[in-house]
C-alpha cells in the first residue's frame, strides 16, 4: 500500500482557497443571518416605538381637543352670561325709568290742590288706622305743612267718626320729611318706637314691587327659564 504523498505548493494553495472560501461563506451566511435577526428586530422595535409614539400622539391629541371643548363652553358660557347680564342691566335700566316717569307723573297730583288735599287726608286716615294710638306726630315735606295744619283735625275727626276711637295729632313742624319722599305722610307714635310710612314715594316703592313681575311680561315677556308664574 503506497503511503500518501505530501501535498506540493499547488495543492497546498488550492486547499487553502478552499477553506477561505468555505469560511468567507460561512461568515456571510452567518452576517446574513445576523442582519436579517437585526433587521427583524429594528422592525418589530420600530413597530413598537411607531405603535406607542401614536399613541402618545392620540392621547395628546384627545387631550388638546378636550381642552379646546372645555375652553369653548367656558369661553361660550362666559358671553351667554356677559349677554344676560347685559339684557338684565337694560331691563332694570327701563324699569328704573318707567318707575322714575311714574313717581314724577304722582308729582303732578300735586298741582291740583283740592285732589292732594283729598289724598292726604285718605292717607292720614289710613295711617291712623294702622298705628291705632291715641296720641301720634305727623311728619310732611316741608311744601306740605301748612295743608296738614288745615286738614289734620278734619282727619281725627274722620278717624273717630269711622271707628269710634280718640286720636290726638300733632304736626312736626320742626323734622320736615326729606323732598325725596314726594309728598304724603309718616305717622309715628310712642317716641317713633312705631311709625306708619305712607308718602308718595314709599307706596309707589310697594306698587313697584308688588306689580315687578306683571310689568316685567309686560315690558319683555315671560322668561324661557320661568317655570312657575303668579
Amino acid at each position: 500500500m503506497a503511503l500518501n504523498r505530501p501535498l506540493n505548493d499547488d495543492e497546498v494553495y488550492n486547499e487553502m482557497n478552499k477553506m477561505i472560501s468555505f469560511i468567507k461563506q460561512e461568515a456571510f451566511e452567518k452576517a446574513r443571518e445576523i442582519k436579517a435577526k437585526a433587521d427583524e428586530e429594528f422592525n418589530i422595535e420600530k413597530a413598537k416605538i411607531l405603535r406607542q409614539e401614536s399613541i402618545n400622539i392620540e392621547k395628546q391629541y384627545e387631550r388638546k381637543l378636550k381642552q379646546a371643548e372645555f375652553d369653548k363652553r367656558i369661553t361660550s358660557s362666559n358671553l351667554s352670561n356677559k349677554c344676560k347680564l347685559q339684557i338684565l342691566q337694560k331691563q332694570q335700566q327701563v324699569l328704573d325709568d318707567l318707575f322714575s316717569q311714574s313717581f314724577n307723573e304722582i308729582q303732578n297730583v300735586k298741582s291740583n290742590k283740592e285732589k292732594y288735599k283729598y289724598l292726604m287726608m285718605n292717607l292720614l286716615v289710613q295711617s291712623f288706622c294702622k298705628i291705632s294710638e291715641e296720641n301720634v306726630s305727623v311728619r310732611v315735606v316741608k311744601e306740605d305743612v301748612s295743608l296738614l295744619k288745615q286738614i289734620i283735625e278734619k282727619s281725627c275727626s274722620e278717624y273717630t267718626k269711622l271707628f269710634n276711637k280718640p286720636i290726638s295729632a300733632t304736626v312736626s313742624e320742626n323734622d320736615c320729611l326729606s323732598s325725596d319722599y314726594g309728598g304724603g305722610v309718616i305717622v309715628s307714635a310712642l317716641g317713633d318706637r312705631i311709625s306708619v310710612d305712607n308718602t308718595l314715594r314709599t307706596r309707589l316703592d310697594i306698587s313697584s314691587r308688588d306689580l315687578l313681575p306683571q310689568i316685567r311680561v309686560i315690558l319683555f315677556g315671560h322668561s324661557p327659564n320661568r317655570k312657575f308664574f303668579d
